[in-house]
């Protein structure tokens, strides 16, 4: 393959990374606004993938799109950026297998359980276990802004949860799964942005 074909995949996969937040987004904004009852503390956020109607259409479809452009900004932008450095790869495919559990959610809804719970563990544990491997391989290339904000979003991504477990500060999930969410979003725009203005990263 060549290294303009290779450009223009990696092009693809950046741009991908950057609508990918943006559709999911909308979507979910959009199906907690067709539903007046939605609560941020007593919902999960999947309890709209179930309501008849818009609601659970644009919802699903938000998540399944998003995790289909976030897949192919794993595959095509943050594998191919990272080049050679196996670290880094391992971690673009930790990402691509969280994204592909995303896709699931949007699947499989809350009528199919425990396949709904099981994939939406699987997404908000693998995205952050992805972030903190690909801060090693940033470390490795002493990318060291990059590495320390990766770490942060990591660590911010996956502390919701944490705090959730530990203390329960809401009778459902709805906002650890929003904050998270946006934590990875900002991520992954951001390294998407990147990708377009500088193809791959240096050597260590």
């Amino acid at each position: 393959m060549s290294k303009d074909r290779n450009r223009v995949l990696e092009r693809i996969g950046a741009t991908s990374g950057i609508i990918s937040p943006i559709i999911g987004f909308v979507c979910i904004i959009t199906a907690i606004g067709s539903y007046q009852s939605f609560s941020w503390s007593n919902n999960a956020l999947s309890d709209l993938g179930i309501i008849p109607g818009i609601t659970a259409s644009v919802f699903n479809f938000g998540l399944i799109a998003s995790g289909l452009l976030a897949f192919i900004f794993a595959i095509f932008g943050l594998y191919a950026y990272f080049g050679r450095k196996n670290v880094g790869r391992i971690g673009s495919s930790i990402f691509a297998a969280g994204s592909l559990a995303l896709i699931a959610i949007g699947v499989f809804n809350e009528n199919y359980s425990p396949t709904h719970y099981l994939v939406s563990v699987a997404f908000f544990t693998l995205i952050p276990i992805a972030l903190f491997i690909v801060t090693f391989s940033f470390m490795l290339t002493h990318q060291t802004k990059l590495a320390g904000f990766t770490v942060l979003a990591g660590v911010t991504a996956a502390l919701p949860w944490i705090l959730q477990f530990a203390f329960d500060y809401v009778h459902n999930v709805a906002v650890p799964e929003f904050v998270s969410g946006v934590v990875i979003s900002i991520w992954t725009v951001t390294l998407a942005y990147k990708m377009l203005k500088e193809p791959n990263l240096p050597t260590a």
